[in-house]
């Protein structure tokens, strides 16, 4: 093993950290990934089972060719400089090749007017009087036609991902089962065909300060068992399903097993499965959850209707024991989890627990499950959100049986994936915002902007004033895992950081609060909501081609959604809600002096 090139197969020999110390690669760790990647039988990685090219590049197959384009067209001879953009395959006519050929714009849909402003909503946090103890997407189809009427033009969401069926309900959106399909208890179940008007359970404590998200899923999804044998079939379900097809399938059966308790999971494409979707009883709770599915598909496209760009979420990465995990399996490494090094914040590092790709296994699969992933992440959206997109590049491997600190990087072949990207958003027409925030090689961000990827800009953490800005970026002052504009400025947030068992960097907590005092030109004892329209007045003038409010910057809630470092026993994180309705919030005179505030450094 020692004789491997570990780099070929996309093993750093170690990497600096942000002070710029260098760590060098454990040979365990290194021997460990190689033999993860199959490195102990193959020489090297095995080559590309797909071209991912740009269009309008020289392809040549070596001789005669038979290219079939992906309406079906069979295109004979030399490869022609102009195929078109989509998914192909590409033979000679000798038979020595057969690779399929994705043709890349090699560049993001990027609307050359792009100059708007929107907020940015943890949709379970939105929660109106007709919710069921959380924002839906009922809930979203209303925010959405209110911040139209302020001027708005997009909405920045949290992720919608499906979490696992069952008990308890995953309350982080960025820990999904699967990042394809979406979260059951997003459905305006009033709105269901069929709906008999039965209200929630009287046990749903609607009135709560937190998300209860197991008594809301008990209780929708009674309600859901309950309309499904009364639904009869419908024609614009049926398309839903088959246009899905083997994906959707796939996870409504990880449901099914899933709610059964099936342990150890049968591979994805054994004997025992097909029996199970054979099976009479079991395929019928498999089409309930495909129905699910097209329930959500349907209520969030007329969330997408209303005249503002959805922004979705991609997460970074999926629950290790999740359906994408499950379907996946066989182009994951088990013995890694994603992570991050450690750095002067988190010393000992931080490991997600999300299951990397194999990046060869995932080449040799032609990209399959990033090209679902990222199709479903454009659906109904005008913008897609990248977490982490520098994990187009490259992710910090952590060994399932070690700690960060054993840890390094392995590189992905970051120029298919960003060419994918770059197709899919053109042909869903819609943008994309990299999340690129924190520690990023200089050349990742010089990509990213030749593929128009817009960047990342807080106020929190630049040097210098919005209106220095780049303007290919989403501009705002803080995220779901940074402070509120509140609670730096009244010092709860460290106080919240106490309570939940972290100890706070008192220091960067003034340090933030002089932020705001020297960047916003406030007085020392101003009010938390002369505070939030000074520092977004000066977000207002950045140059940016988005720009967003947070809600809870917008009716001055102290918290934020989540807390880094920090579980379920000591925080109630990404389950905090807005401290006043929907229908309070779109009376609130704070949301429409900030939408003026905003609108007019838009214009």
């Amino acid at each position: 093993m020692v004789d491997v090139d570990a780099g070929a197969w996309g093993i750093a020999d170690g990497y600096h950290d942000v002070a710029g110390r260098w760590h060098e690669t454990p040979p365990s760790t290194r021997n460990a990934y190689l033999a993860a990647m199959g490195a102990d039988t193959a020489p090297a990685p095995p080559p590309p089972s797909h071209w991912v090219v740009r269009a309008g590049d020289p392809v040549d197959a070596g001789g005669d060719a038979e290219l079939i384009l992906e309406d079906g067209t069979v295109v004979r001879g030399a490869v022609p400089p102009d195929v078109p953009l989509g998914y192909h395959r590409l033979r000679r006519l000798d038979g020595s090749l057969d690779v399929g050929l994705i043709v890349s714009p090699g560049r993001c849909h990027l609307p050359a007017d792009l100059h708007t402003w929107g907020f940015a909503a943890q949709l379970p946090t939105v929660r109106s009087a007709r919710s069921w103890g959380m924002g839906d997407l009922g809930d979203l189809r209303e925010l959405a036609r209110w911040s139209r009427g302020l001027g708005a033009g997009m909405l920045l969401l949290n992720p919608l991902h499906a979490p696992r069926p069952g008990l308890p309900q995953e309350p982080s959106p960025y820990s999904p089962s699967t990042r394809r399909y979406r979260n059951p208890l997003y459905l305006r179940l009033e709105e269901v065909p069929g709906w008999d008007g039965e209200g929630p359970s009287p046990s749903l404590d609607r009135a709560r300060p937190i998300v209860d998200r197991d008594a809301i899923y008990t209780a929708k999804l009674a309600a859901l068992e309950r309309l499904w044998p009364r639904f009869r079939g419908d024609d614009a379900c049926a398309a839903y399903c088959k246009e899905e097809g083997d994906s959707l399938l796939g996870y409504a059966t990880f449901c099914v097993l899933a709610e059964r308790g099936v342990d150890p999971l049968p591979h994805p494409a054994s004997d025992e499965v097909r029996r199970l979707q054979a099976d009479t009883a079991t395929a019928d709770r498999i089409a309930f959850h495909m129905w699910i599915q097209w329930l959500l598909d349907t209520q969030l496209r007329a969330a997408g209707t209303q005249g503002v760009d959805l922004m979705q979420d991609l997460a970074v990465g999926f629950d290790p024991n999740g359906a994408d995990a499950w379907q996946y399996q066989d182009v994951l490494v088990p013995s890694a989890r994603v992570g991050a090094p450690p750095d002067e914040f988190n010393i000992a590092g931080q490991d997600w627990g999300l299951p990397p790709f194999d990046p060869w296994r995932l080449r040799a699969a032609g990209y399959r499950p990033f090209v679902e992933t990222v199709r479903n992440g454009f659906r109904h959206a005008g913008g897609l959100r990248v977490d982490h997109v520098m994990g187009l590049f490259r992710l910090f491997w952590v060994p399932l049986d070690g700690s960060p600190t054993d840890g390094t990087y392995v590189r992905y072949p970051w120029q298919d994936l960003l060419r994918i990207v770059a197709l899919e958003s053109v042909r869903a027409g819609a943008y994309v915002v990299g999340e690129d925030l924190g520690t990023v090689e200089d050349e990742v961000r010089d990509e990213l902007a030749r593929a128009d990827v817009l960047s990342y800009r807080l106020f929190w953490f630049e040097s210098t004033p919005p209106s220095a800005w780049s303007q290919r970026a989403l501009g705002a002052v803080t995220t779901h895992d940074l402070p509120t504009v509140a609670g730096v400025w009244t010092g709860t947030d460290v106080d919240d950081q106490r309570a939940a068992g972290v100890e706070p960097n008192e220091d960067g907590a003034r340090e933030l609060r002089d932020r705001i005092v020297r960047g916003a030109d406030v007085a020392d004892d101003a009010s938390v909501d002369d505070v939030v329209d000074a520092v977004y007045r000066k977000l207002s003038e950045a140059p940016c081609a988005v720009v967003v409010a947070t809600l809870e910057d917008v009716v001055g809630a102290e918290r934020r959604p989540n807390l880094p470092g920090t579980t379920g026993d000591e925080r109630d994180n990404w389950s905090i809600v807005l401290p006043c309705t929907l229908e309070e919030l779109m009376a609130d005179p704070r949301a429409a002096r900030l939408a003026e505030v905003l609108g007019r450094g838009r214009s």
